[in-house]
């Protein structure tokens, strides 16, 4: 079982969700179908043997999108962008951390965002495209049945025994399908829930991108990043919203916005 980041934690507590959400569930691995999506990895593994800390998404040629509750405590971090990762095997990239500063434990607005500058053209090595943000205040008015495309490098799947909850980790980008809950000033609310043919996010995901729509109607818009959720990861994937004034505030000094 992966330890569950303490940082993660807090913030969930301070915003009254249960627990917090980070890894795609009722998912497939997404293959080639996201490369821009990318993992932060820890400084060591985890017990389980596993090393993706967070999940993150590059938005320009050196920049990588991820969440600041995230933050390992250095500033020097390595991403990676493979699909399937092998530590000292797959390639892993290099660069600078930078958090948002106004970052706080609060429901309202947490500037729950962080980058990290990478010391490579990645987008030219790699051959990615970056994502695209939003434009200021795209998001406010979604039609209810809105959908979306998680993506990260979070548990697959949960089970239940005697000593409590295990979330099971693979090393692999998976991807899966969301619909819009509800839409608040700083957040985008999605449902999870399988019964609904939904799936989210969970321990691993977070500051992984939400992109706007799904399937044929899926854009390479990021519409938020994950945050949290449930506690076991079954029911509502948080997203902080990328089109508010706070948000753009924040990105604004390392990518062009829209």
């Amino acid at each position: 079982m992966r330890k569950v980041s303490l940082a993660f934690v807090a913030l969930a507590a301070a915003l009254v969700f249960a627990a917090a959400g980070s890894a795609i569930t009722n998912g497939v691995p997404d293959e080639n179908a996201h490369p821009e999506v990318g993992a932060l990895l820890a400084p060591k593994a985890f017990p389980d043997g596993t090393w993706e800390e967070c999940t993150g998404t590059l938005i320009s040629a050196h920049v990588f999108l991820t969440a600041e509750h995230c933050d390992l405590g250095v500033s020097r971090v390595e991403v990676t962008f493979a699909t399937s990762f092998t530590h000292g095997v797959s390639h892993t990239y290099w660069g600078t951390w930078h958090g948002d500063l106004a970052y706080r434990k609060a429901a309202s607005d947490p500037h729950d965002l962080a980058v990290v500058v990478l010391d490579d053209d990645v987008a030219a090595l790699e051959g990615i495209t970056p994502a695209r943000l939003p434009t200021a205040g795209s998001l406010s008015n979604l039609p209810k049945d809105q959908k979306f495309t998680p993506v990260g490098y979070g548990a697959q799947s949960v089970t239940s025994g005697p000593g409590g909850k295990t979330f099971h980790y693979q090393d692999v980008r998976y991807r899966t399908v969301g619909t819009l809950n509800t839409v608040t000033p700083a957040w985008l609310r999605l449902s999870m829930n399988p019964s609904h043919g939904d799936g989210g996010t969970c321990y691993g995901d977070s500051g992984g991108p939400n992109f706007l729509g799904a399937g044929s109607s899926e854009s390479t818009i990021i519409a938020g990043t994950t945050i949290t959720g449930d506690t076991p990861c079954r029911s509502t994937n948080v997203d902080y919203r990328l089109d508010t004034e706070s948000a753009r505030s924040f990105l604004g000094h390392y990518v062009a916005l829209p």
